[in-house]
Protein backbone atom coordinates (compact mmCIF):
# COMPACT_ATOMS: atom_id res chain seq x y z
CA UNK A 1 0.00 0.00 0.00
CA UNK A 2 1.55 3.11 -1.56
CA UNK A 3 3.05 5.47 1.76
CA UNK A 4 0.94 9.17 1.54
CA UNK A 5 2.67 12.77 1.67
CA UNK A 6 2.74 14.20 4.53
CA UNK A 7 2.72 17.42 2.99
CA UNK A 8 -0.36 19.82 4.14
CA UNK A 9 -3.33 20.04 1.58
CA UNK A 10 -2.68 23.82 0.84
CA UNK A 11 -4.36 25.62 -2.36
CA UNK A 12 -2.75 24.93 -5.62
CA UNK A 13 -2.58 28.21 -6.76
CA UNK A 14 -0.86 29.14 -3.36
CA UNK A 15 2.36 27.35 -4.11
CA UNK A 16 5.49 28.86 -5.68
CA UNK A 17 9.13 27.76 -6.38
CA UNK A 18 9.94 28.75 -2.56
CA UNK A 19 7.06 26.45 -0.92
CA UNK A 20 8.73 24.43 1.25
CA UNK A 21 11.63 25.59 0.34
CA UNK A 22 14.66 23.81 2.50
CA UNK A 23 15.43 25.96 6.17
CA UNK A 24 19.37 25.63 5.19
CA UNK A 25 18.89 27.04 1.50
CA UNK A 26 21.99 27.84 0.14
CA UNK A 27 21.22 31.45 -0.65
CA UNK A 28 20.11 31.88 3.69
CA UNK A 29 24.57 32.58 3.48
CA UNK A 30 24.67 35.74 1.68
CA UNK A 31 28.89 35.03 2.12
CA UNK A 32 30.96 35.81 -1.15
CA UNK A 33 34.55 36.81 -2.07
CA UNK A 34 36.40 38.40 0.87
CA UNK A 35 33.88 36.41 3.69
CA UNK A 36 34.22 33.10 2.59
CA UNK A 37 38.19 33.61 2.14
CA UNK A 38 37.67 34.80 5.94
CA UNK A 39 36.04 31.95 7.40
CA UNK A 40 38.48 29.55 5.74
CA UNK A 41 41.15 31.23 7.50
CA UNK A 42 39.98 31.23 10.85
CA UNK A 43 39.91 27.35 10.41
CA UNK A 44 36.12 26.78 9.67
CA UNK A 45 35.66 24.00 7.20
CA UNK A 46 33.51 25.20 4.74
CA UNK A 47 32.68 21.71 3.52
CA UNK A 48 31.06 20.95 6.37
CA UNK A 49 28.93 23.68 8.05
CA UNK A 50 26.28 25.83 6.44
CA UNK A 51 27.06 29.35 7.27
CA UNK A 52 23.66 31.84 7.23
CA UNK A 53 24.91 34.96 7.76
CA UNK A 54 21.80 38.15 8.93
CA UNK A 55 19.26 35.69 8.57
CA UNK A 56 15.78 36.83 8.70
CA UNK A 57 13.92 36.83 12.07
CA UNK A 58 11.01 34.14 10.68
CA UNK A 59 13.91 31.69 9.66
CA UNK A 60 16.02 32.04 12.93
CA UNK A 61 12.44 31.40 14.68
CA UNK A 62 12.09 28.16 12.52
CA UNK A 63 15.43 27.27 13.49
CA UNK A 64 15.46 28.00 17.34
CA UNK A 65 12.08 25.84 17.61
CA UNK A 66 13.32 22.73 15.33
CA UNK A 67 17.22 22.43 16.83
CA UNK A 68 16.54 24.19 20.36
CA UNK A 69 13.55 23.53 21.86
CA UNK A 70 12.41 27.17 22.12
CA UNK A 71 8.09 28.14 21.77
CA UNK A 72 6.30 30.88 20.31
CA UNK A 73 4.74 32.91 23.15
CA UNK A 74 1.36 34.08 22.70
CA UNK A 75 2.32 37.53 22.13
CA UNK A 76 4.41 36.38 19.22
CA UNK A 77 7.66 36.51 21.01
CA UNK A 78 10.45 33.46 21.33
CA UNK A 79 10.46 31.64 24.45
CA UNK A 80 14.55 30.57 24.54
CA UNK A 81 16.32 29.55 27.86
CA UNK A 82 20.27 29.44 28.25
CA UNK A 83 20.74 26.27 30.41
CA UNK A 84 22.63 26.09 33.61
CA UNK A 85 24.08 29.87 33.57
CA UNK A 86 20.80 32.18 33.07
CA UNK A 87 23.05 35.78 34.09
CA UNK A 88 26.50 36.76 33.88
CA UNK A 89 29.60 34.88 34.70
CA UNK A 90 31.76 37.79 36.13
CA UNK A 91 34.58 35.53 37.88
CA UNK A 92 34.71 33.76 34.65
CA UNK A 93 35.47 37.07 32.59
CA UNK A 94 39.28 37.54 30.83
CA UNK A 95 41.30 40.31 29.51
CA UNK A 96 44.39 39.15 27.47
CA UNK A 97 47.93 40.45 28.96
CA UNK A 98 49.22 41.81 25.97
CA UNK A 99 51.71 44.21 25.30
CA UNK A 100 48.77 47.23 23.03
CA UNK A 101 46.53 47.13 25.81
CA UNK A 102 48.52 46.22 29.03
CA UNK A 103 49.38 49.70 30.35
CA UNK A 104 45.76 51.44 30.19
CA UNK A 105 43.57 47.98 31.67
CA UNK A 106 42.54 48.31 35.50
CA UNK A 107 43.72 45.22 36.20
CA UNK A 108 42.29 42.76 39.53
CA UNK A 109 39.28 41.52 40.48
CA UNK A 110 36.83 42.65 37.70
CA UNK A 111 39.90 42.21 34.33
CA UNK A 112 41.73 39.11 35.49
CA UNK A 113 44.77 38.69 33.39
CA UNK A 114 45.18 35.50 30.56
CA UNK A 115 48.44 34.82 28.48
CA UNK A 116 48.19 35.03 24.84
CA UNK A 117 48.66 31.41 24.54
CA UNK A 118 46.01 30.20 26.48
CA UNK A 119 43.31 32.69 24.36
CA UNK A 120 44.97 31.26 21.16
CA UNK A 121 44.09 27.36 22.60
CA UNK A 122 40.59 28.56 23.68
CA UNK A 123 39.83 30.21 20.59
CA UNK A 124 40.63 26.98 18.63
CA UNK A 125 38.27 24.98 21.02
CA UNK A 126 35.78 27.43 19.98
CA UNK A 127 36.38 27.57 16.00
CA UNK A 128 36.61 23.47 16.45
CA UNK A 129 33.27 22.98 18.17
CA UNK A 130 31.57 25.44 16.03
CA UNK A 131 32.81 23.54 12.95
CA UNK A 132 31.03 20.01 14.46
CA UNK A 133 27.51 22.19 13.94
CA UNK A 134 25.27 21.57 11.04
CA UNK A 135 24.23 25.18 11.45
CA UNK A 136 26.92 28.35 12.00
CA UNK A 137 24.83 31.61 12.52
CA UNK A 138 26.78 35.02 11.45
CA UNK A 139 25.42 38.13 12.29
CA UNK A 140 27.30 41.19 11.04
CA UNK A 141 26.26 44.37 13.22
CA UNK A 142 27.29 47.73 14.69
CA UNK A 143 27.93 49.08 18.08
CA UNK A 144 27.28 52.94 18.31
CA UNK A 145 24.88 54.82 16.67
CA UNK A 146 26.88 57.60 15.68
CA UNK A 147 28.94 56.71 12.27
CA UNK A 148 31.91 58.42 13.41
CA UNK A 149 32.46 56.79 16.28
CA UNK A 150 30.37 53.16 15.75
CA UNK A 151 32.37 49.70 15.20
CA UNK A 152 31.33 46.70 13.05
CA UNK A 153 30.66 43.41 15.37
CA UNK A 154 30.11 40.19 13.63
CA UNK A 155 28.78 37.78 15.62
CA UNK A 156 29.76 34.18 14.97
CA UNK A 157 27.23 31.41 16.73
CA UNK A 158 25.68 27.82 17.05
CA UNK A 159 22.29 28.87 18.18
CA UNK A 160 19.24 31.15 16.38
CA UNK A 161 18.46 32.02 19.81
CA UNK A 162 22.09 33.88 20.12
CA UNK A 163 21.91 35.06 16.61
CA UNK A 164 18.15 36.50 16.99
CA UNK A 165 19.34 38.24 20.40
CA UNK A 166 22.19 39.90 18.77
CA UNK A 167 20.63 40.95 15.72
CA UNK A 168 18.24 42.66 18.42
CA UNK A 169 20.80 44.45 20.32
CA UNK A 170 23.20 45.27 17.63
CA UNK A 171 22.38 47.74 15.21
CA UNK A 172 21.01 46.30 12.00
CA UNK A 173 22.73 47.02 8.75
CA UNK A 174 20.52 47.86 5.42
CA UNK A 175 20.88 45.86 3.00
CA UNK A 176 23.14 48.24 1.10
CA UNK A 177 25.26 48.87 4.14
CA UNK A 178 25.51 44.54 4.72
CA UNK A 179 27.09 44.50 1.32
CA UNK A 180 30.20 46.81 2.03
CA UNK A 181 30.39 45.84 5.48
CA UNK A 182 33.95 44.43 4.73
CA UNK A 183 36.33 43.72 7.40
CA UNK A 184 34.95 43.51 11.05
CA UNK A 185 36.10 45.57 13.77
CA UNK A 186 35.61 43.42 16.63
CA UNK A 187 34.23 39.38 16.82
CA UNK A 188 32.95 37.11 18.34
CA UNK A 189 33.21 33.21 19.03
CA UNK A 190 29.93 32.38 21.07
CA UNK A 191 30.67 28.49 21.74
CA UNK A 192 28.80 28.52 24.98
CA UNK A 193 27.70 25.15 24.12
CA UNK A 194 31.08 24.05 24.97
CA UNK A 195 32.68 23.61 28.45
CA UNK A 196 36.39 25.23 28.94
CA UNK A 197 39.37 22.95 29.49
CA UNK A 198 39.33 23.57 33.43
CA UNK A 199 42.54 22.79 33.68
CA UNK A 200 43.97 25.25 30.93
CA UNK A 201 46.54 27.41 32.54
CA UNK A 202 44.10 30.23 34.16
CA UNK A 203 40.86 28.67 34.02
CA UNK A 204 39.02 28.22 37.24
CA UNK A 205 36.00 27.07 35.86
CA UNK A 206 34.14 24.90 32.72
CA UNK A 207 33.21 28.54 31.45
CA UNK A 208 35.29 31.23 29.82
CA UNK A 209 34.50 34.78 28.93
CA UNK A 210 37.43 36.36 27.84
CA UNK A 211 38.74 39.39 25.52
CA UNK A 212 41.87 39.99 23.44
CA UNK A 213 42.55 43.83 22.79
CA UNK A 214 45.03 43.00 20.57
CA UNK A 215 43.22 40.41 17.82
CA UNK A 216 39.91 42.51 18.90
CA UNK A 217 38.32 39.27 19.56
CA UNK A 218 35.92 37.68 22.41
CA UNK A 219 35.75 34.21 22.94
CA UNK A 220 33.04 32.32 25.04
CA UNK A 221 32.88 28.75 26.28
CA UNK A 222 31.31 27.20 28.92
CA UNK A 223 27.85 29.43 29.03
CA UNK A 224 25.05 30.00 27.16
CA UNK A 225 23.87 33.22 28.36
CA UNK A 226 23.13 35.79 25.95
CA UNK A 227 24.06 38.65 27.88
CA UNK A 228 27.75 37.64 27.75
CA UNK A 229 28.03 38.92 24.38
CA UNK A 230 25.90 42.00 24.91
CA UNK A 231 28.35 43.17 27.78
CA UNK A 232 31.16 42.27 25.96
CA UNK A 233 30.67 44.81 23.57
CA UNK A 234 29.82 47.14 25.94
CA UNK A 235 33.45 46.28 27.41
CA UNK A 236 35.21 46.83 24.54
CA UNK A 237 33.13 50.26 23.64
CA UNK A 238 34.66 51.20 27.43
CA UNK A 239 37.98 50.03 26.43
CA UNK A 240 38.11 51.73 22.28
CA UNK A 241 35.77 54.93 22.50
CA UNK A 242 38.33 56.82 25.32
CA UNK A 243 41.39 55.42 23.99
CA UNK A 244 41.08 55.62 20.50
CA UNK A 245 38.36 57.90 20.08
CA UNK A 246 38.85 60.28 23.01
CA UNK A 247 35.21 59.71 24.06
CA UNK A 248 33.72 58.60 27.09
CA UNK A 249 30.98 55.70 27.32
CA UNK A 250 28.76 55.10 29.98
CA UNK A 251 26.26 52.92 31.77
CA UNK A 252 23.28 54.80 31.90
CA UNK A 253 19.66 55.86 30.43
CA UNK A 254 19.53 59.00 28.12
CA UNK A 255 16.20 60.41 27.19
CA UNK A 256 15.80 64.27 25.39
CA UNK A 257 12.95 66.80 26.02
CA UNK A 258 9.69 67.05 22.85
CA UNK A 259 9.93 70.39 23.68
CA UNK A 260 13.09 71.97 24.25
CA UNK A 261 15.58 69.55 23.01
CA UNK A 262 17.16 69.16 26.33
CA UNK A 263 18.89 66.00 27.27
CA UNK A 264 19.61 64.01 30.37
CA UNK A 265 21.83 60.96 31.34
CA UNK A 266 20.42 58.84 34.26
CA UNK A 267 22.94 56.87 35.75
CA UNK A 268 21.98 54.10 38.28
CA UNK A 269 22.29 50.66 39.39
CA UNK A 270 19.69 47.53 39.26
CA UNK A 271 16.61 48.33 41.10
CA UNK A 272 17.16 52.46 41.37
CA UNK A 273 14.56 53.05 38.78
CA UNK A 274 17.44 53.71 35.54
CA UNK A 275 14.64 51.95 32.93
CA UNK A 276 11.30 53.67 34.87
CA UNK A 277 12.42 57.26 35.08
CA UNK A 278 14.02 57.46 31.34
CA UNK A 279 10.59 56.72 29.96
CA UNK A 280 8.72 59.55 30.13
CA UNK A 281 5.62 60.59 27.91
CA UNK A 282 6.86 64.16 27.77
CA UNK A 283 10.31 62.87 26.37
CA UNK A 284 12.00 60.68 23.43
CA UNK A 285 14.05 57.25 25.10
CA UNK A 286 17.61 57.87 23.22
CA UNK A 287 18.40 54.50 24.74
CA UNK A 288 18.16 52.47 28.09
CA UNK A 289 21.71 51.26 29.04
CA UNK A 290 24.49 51.99 27.21
CA UNK A 291 25.79 55.36 26.04
CA UNK A 292 28.49 57.33 24.44
CA UNK A 293 29.26 61.31 25.71
CA UNK A 294 31.11 62.43 22.71
CA UNK A 295 32.34 65.77 21.64
CA UNK A 296 29.49 66.45 19.85
CA UNK A 297 26.78 64.88 21.61
CA UNK A 298 25.18 61.69 23.21
CA UNK A 299 24.65 58.52 21.15
CA UNK A 300 23.20 54.66 21.94
CA UNK A 301 25.61 52.15 21.73
CA UNK A 302 22.54 49.15 21.08
CA UNK A 303 20.15 48.74 18.39
CA UNK A 304 17.65 47.29 21.42
CA UNK A 305 16.86 46.38 24.52
CA UNK A 306 17.83 44.08 27.18
CA UNK A 307 14.57 44.20 29.80
CA UNK A 308 13.90 42.49 33.16
CA UNK A 309 10.28 40.81 33.22
CA UNK A 310 10.16 40.12 36.48
CA UNK A 311 6.71 40.64 37.78
CA UNK A 312 6.17 42.78 34.93
CA UNK A 313 2.54 44.22 33.65
CA UNK A 314 0.97 46.43 31.22
CA UNK A 315 0.10 48.61 34.01
CA UNK A 316 3.35 49.04 35.24
CA UNK A 317 5.10 49.59 32.43
CA UNK A 318 3.04 49.33 29.61
CA UNK A 319 6.16 50.16 26.91
CA UNK A 320 7.98 47.19 27.97
CA UNK A 321 4.98 44.74 27.88
CA UNK A 322 3.84 45.69 24.53
CA UNK A 323 7.73 45.43 22.70
CA UNK A 324 7.18 41.42 23.80
CA UNK A 325 5.89 40.48 20.40
CA UNK A 326 7.09 38.85 17.03
CA UNK A 327 10.95 39.39 17.06
CA UNK A 328 11.64 39.67 20.66
CA UNK A 329 13.32 36.79 22.61
CA UNK A 330 12.12 36.04 26.44
CA UNK A 331 15.02 34.38 28.05
CA UNK A 332 14.01 32.20 31.09
CA UNK A 333 10.72 32.94 31.24
CA UNK A 334 8.04 30.59 32.64
CA UNK A 335 5.23 29.99 30.34
CA UNK A 336 1.99 28.33 30.58
CA UNK A 337 1.66 24.48 28.33
CA UNK A 338 -2.15 25.39 27.62
CA UNK A 339 -2.16 29.25 26.59
CA UNK A 340 1.71 29.65 26.23
CA UNK A 341 1.42 32.98 27.52
CA UNK A 342 4.57 34.03 29.59
CA UNK A 343 4.33 34.04 33.36
CA UNK A 344 6.58 37.28 34.58
CA UNK A 345 5.79 36.45 38.33
CA UNK A 346 6.86 33.11 37.95
CA UNK A 347 10.89 32.62 39.36
CA UNK A 348 11.44 29.19 39.30
CA UNK A 349 14.27 29.02 36.96
CA UNK A 350 15.72 32.31 37.96
CA UNK A 351 14.77 35.64 39.01
CA UNK A 352 16.99 36.85 35.92
CA UNK A 353 14.04 36.48 33.31
CA UNK A 354 14.40 39.23 30.64
CA UNK A 355 13.50 40.45 27.17
CA UNK A 356 15.37 41.52 24.56
CA UNK A 357 13.93 43.39 21.18
CA UNK A 358 14.62 45.97 18.85
CA UNK A 359 14.67 49.68 20.15
CA UNK A 360 12.10 50.54 17.24
CA UNK A 361 9.78 48.62 19.58
CA UNK A 362 9.83 51.92 21.78
CA UNK A 363 6.99 54.14 20.51
CA UNK A 364 8.69 57.15 22.18
CA UNK A 365 12.35 56.05 20.69
CA UNK A 366 14.41 59.11 19.18
CA UNK A 367 15.77 57.13 15.99
CA UNK A 368 18.18 57.61 14.71
CA UNK A 369 19.18 57.20 18.79
CA UNK A 370 21.74 59.84 18.65
CA UNK A 371 21.51 63.46 19.31
CA UNK A 372 24.07 66.60 18.23
CA UNK A 373 23.12 68.63 21.70
CA UNK A 374 25.19 68.28 24.95
CA UNK A 375 23.17 67.02 28.35
CA UNK A 376 22.16 69.91 30.29
CA UNK A 377 21.25 67.76 33.53
CA UNK A 378 22.82 64.46 35.06
CA UNK A 379 20.71 62.42 37.61
CA UNK A 380 22.79 60.31 39.48
CA UNK A 381 20.06 57.47 41.05
CA UNK A 382 20.79 55.48 44.35
CA UNK A 383 18.22 53.51 46.24
CA UNK A 384 19.22 53.87 49.91
CA UNK A 385 17.56 51.30 52.23
CA UNK A 386 19.28 52.45 55.47
CA UNK A 387 16.37 56.36 54.88
CA UNK A 388 19.68 58.47 55.30
CA UNK A 389 19.77 60.30 51.57
CA UNK A 390 17.91 62.89 50.62
CA UNK A 391 15.51 62.43 47.90
CA UNK A 392 17.06 64.95 45.59
CA UNK A 393 20.32 66.81 45.90
CA UNK A 394 22.28 69.20 43.89
CA UNK A 395 25.75 68.23 43.43
CA UNK A 396 28.97 70.21 42.82
CA UNK A 397 31.42 69.19 40.33
CA UNK A 398 33.51 68.30 42.77
CA UNK A 399 30.60 66.10 44.64
CA UNK A 400 29.41 64.30 41.02
CA UNK A 401 33.06 63.15 40.73
CA UNK A 402 32.56 61.56 44.24
CA UNK A 403 29.12 60.02 43.98
CA UNK A 404 30.44 58.39 40.42
CA UNK A 405 33.76 57.00 41.66
CA UNK A 406 31.26 55.64 44.44
CA UNK A 407 28.38 54.15 42.56
CA UNK A 408 25.89 53.86 46.13
CA UNK A 409 23.18 51.70 46.15
CA UNK A 410 21.88 49.21 48.47
CA UNK A 411 20.74 45.59 48.85
CA UNK A 412 17.21 44.84 51.08
CA UNK A 413 17.10 42.61 53.58
CA UNK A 414 14.88 39.67 52.45
CA UNK A 415 16.76 39.19 49.24
CA UNK A 416 18.81 36.45 50.19
CA UNK A 417 18.67 34.30 52.95
CA UNK A 418 20.56 35.65 56.60
CA UNK A 419 19.72 38.97 55.18
CA UNK A 420 18.93 41.33 58.23
CA UNK A 421 19.81 44.78 57.49
CA UNK A 422 20.63 46.58 54.36
CA UNK A 423 23.99 45.81 52.20
CA UNK A 424 25.46 48.58 50.93
CA UNK A 425 26.89 48.22 47.12
CA UNK A 426 29.66 50.27 45.74
CA UNK A 427 29.47 49.67 41.71
CA UNK A 428 32.30 52.59 40.79
CA UNK A 429 31.12 54.41 37.56
CA UNK A 430 27.65 52.74 38.19
CA UNK A 431 29.31 50.04 35.96
CA UNK A 432 32.10 48.14 37.70
CA UNK A 433 31.54 44.50 35.70
CA UNK A 434 31.95 46.21 33.02
CA UNK A 435 34.84 49.12 33.57
CA UNK A 436 38.07 48.76 31.55
CA UNK A 437 40.14 51.42 32.48
CA UNK A 438 41.17 52.83 36.08
CA UNK A 439 37.62 54.25 37.11
CA UNK A 440 40.11 57.60 37.82
CA UNK A 441 39.77 58.03 33.96
CA UNK A 442 36.12 57.76 33.44
CA UNK A 443 35.62 60.32 36.20
CA UNK A 444 38.34 62.79 34.54
CA UNK A 445 36.61 62.71 31.15
CA UNK A 446 33.36 63.35 33.03
CA UNK A 447 34.47 65.94 35.44
CA UNK A 448 35.79 67.70 32.27
CA UNK A 449 32.60 67.65 30.06
CA UNK A 450 30.19 68.72 32.72
CA UNK A 451 32.17 71.98 33.41
CA UNK A 452 32.99 72.40 29.66
CA UNK A 453 29.00 72.15 29.11
CA UNK A 454 28.26 73.30 32.20
CA UNK A 455 25.98 70.36 33.41
CA UNK A 456 23.98 70.25 36.16
CA UNK A 457 23.91 67.19 38.64
CA UNK A 458 21.70 65.74 40.80
CA UNK A 459 21.92 62.75 43.26
CA UNK A 460 18.04 61.18 43.71
CA UNK A 461 17.45 58.59 46.06
CA UNK A 462 14.63 56.35 45.09
CA UNK A 463 14.98 54.35 48.37
CA UNK A 464 13.51 54.68 51.93
CA UNK A 465 12.60 58.01 54.05
CA UNK A 466 11.35 58.56 57.59
CA UNK A 467 12.97 55.74 58.87
CA UNK A 468 15.87 52.90 57.20
CA UNK A 469 14.43 49.41 55.50
CA UNK A 470 11.46 48.33 57.89
CA UNK A 471 10.48 51.51 59.67
CA UNK A 472 10.13 53.83 57.35
CA UNK A 473 8.33 53.99 53.64
CA UNK A 474 9.97 54.17 50.25
CA UNK A 475 9.26 57.00 48.36
CA UNK A 476 6.84 56.90 46.69
CA UNK A 477 7.52 57.05 42.77
CA UNK A 478 4.68 59.70 41.50
CA UNK A 479 7.16 61.71 44.32
CA UNK A 480 10.58 60.86 42.18
CA UNK A 481 8.81 61.57 38.99
CA UNK A 482 7.30 65.38 40.28
CA UNK A 483 11.57 66.00 41.06
CA UNK A 484 12.63 64.76 37.68
CA UNK A 485 10.06 66.87 35.92
CA UNK A 486 11.15 69.89 38.21
CA UNK A 487 14.94 69.03 37.05
CA UNK A 488 13.43 69.20 33.47
CA UNK A 489 11.41 72.04 33.66
CA UNK A 490 14.21 74.33 35.74
CA UNK A 491 12.44 74.53 38.77
CA UNK A 492 14.47 72.88 40.84
CA UNK A 493 18.15 74.60 39.43
CA UNK A 494 16.41 77.70 40.98
CA UNK A 495 15.40 76.68 44.22
CA UNK A 496 16.62 77.77 47.33
CA UNK A 497 19.01 74.60 49.22
CA UNK A 498 19.78 73.99 52.79
CA UNK A 499 22.86 72.16 53.34
CA UNK A 500 22.51 67.99 54.84
CA UNK A 501 25.13 68.06 57.21
CA UNK A 502 27.52 65.12 57.10
CA UNK A 503 27.25 64.94 53.79
CA UNK A 504 27.40 68.19 52.58
CA UNK A 505 24.50 67.88 50.26
CA UNK A 506 22.58 70.71 49.29
CA UNK A 507 18.79 69.89 48.89
CA UNK A 508 15.69 72.06 48.43
CA UNK A 509 14.10 73.34 50.81
CA UNK A 510 10.65 73.26 48.71
CA UNK A 511 9.24 71.70 45.48
CA UNK A 512 5.96 72.30 44.71
CA UNK A 513 3.66 68.90 45.14
CA UNK A 514 6.42 67.27 47.68
CA UNK A 515 6.03 67.55 51.03
CA UNK A 516 8.40 69.18 53.02
CA UNK A 517 9.29 66.54 55.70
CA UNK A 518 9.91 64.43 52.26
CA UNK A 519 12.57 67.05 51.11
CA UNK A 520 14.71 66.91 54.17
CA UNK A 521 15.17 63.25 55.94
CA UNK A 522 16.27 64.84 59.52
CA UNK A 523 12.45 66.14 59.52
CA UNK A 524 11.35 62.80 58.23
CA UNK A 525 12.35 60.30 61.14
CA UNK A 526 10.81 60.29 64.04
CA UNK A 527 13.61 59.40 66.32
CA UNK A 528 16.36 61.88 65.35
CA UNK A 529 19.21 60.21 67.53
CA UNK A 530 18.29 56.86 65.49
CA UNK A 531 18.87 59.08 62.56
CA UNK A 532 22.49 60.20 63.23
CA UNK A 533 23.27 57.15 64.24
CA UNK A 534 22.50 55.50 60.44
CA UNK A 535 24.29 59.02 58.89
CA UNK A 536 27.35 58.20 60.45
CA UNK A 537 26.94 54.53 59.66
CA UNK A 538 26.26 54.97 55.96
CA UNK A 539 28.99 57.92 56.11
CA UNK A 540 31.17 55.47 57.19
CA UNK A 541 30.50 52.76 54.48
CA UNK A 542 31.33 55.89 51.77
CA UNK A 543 34.38 56.53 53.47
CA UNK A 544 35.85 52.39 53.47
CA UNK A 545 34.51 52.00 50.17
CA UNK A 546 36.31 55.19 48.47
CA UNK A 547 39.45 54.62 49.85
CA UNK A 548 40.09 52.33 47.19
CA UNK A 549 40.22 55.46 44.77
CA UNK A 550 41.26 58.07 47.33
CA UNK A 551 45.31 58.22 45.90
CA UNK A 552 43.84 58.53 42.45
CA UNK A 553 41.61 62.03 42.69
CA UNK A 554 42.59 65.22 43.66
CA UNK A 555 42.04 65.94 47.80
CA UNK A 556 38.80 68.90 46.16
CA UNK A 557 37.25 65.32 45.70
CA UNK A 558 38.12 63.19 48.79
CA UNK A 559 36.77 66.37 50.81
CA UNK A 560 33.48 66.07 48.79
CA UNK A 561 32.12 63.07 50.43
CA UNK A 562 30.76 62.56 53.50
CA UNK A 563 32.85 64.28 56.45
CA UNK A 564 32.47 62.44 60.26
Amino acid sequence: MPTHSLTPYVTPHILHKHYAVAHDHENISQLIGRDLEYFSHAGFDMEKITLKRNAPTALLYEDAIRNEGAIISSTGALINFSGKKTGRSPKDKRIVYEETSKDDIWWGSVNIKMDEHTFEINRERAIDYLNTRDNVYVFDGYAGWDPKYRIKVRVICARAYHALFMNNMLIRPTEEELADFGEPDFIIYNAGQFPANRFTKGMSSTTSVEINFKRMEMVILGTEYAGEMKKGVFSVMHYLQPVKFGQLSLHSSANVGIDKGDVTLFFGLSGTGKTTLSADPRRLLIGDDEHVWSDTGVFNIEGGCYAKTINLSATKEPEIFNAIRFGSILENVVYSPTTRAPDYDDISITENTRCAYPIEFIPNAHIPCTVNRQPSNIIMLTCDAFGVLPPVSKLSPEQASYHFLAGYTSKTPGTEDGVLEPIPTFSTCYSAPFIVLPPGRYAEMLAERMSKNQVDCWLINTGWTGGRYGTGKRCPLAVTRRIVDAVHSGELKNAQFETFETFGLQIPIAIEGVPRELLNPALAWPDRAAFEREVRKLGGMFQKAFALYEKDVEEKVRLAGPQL
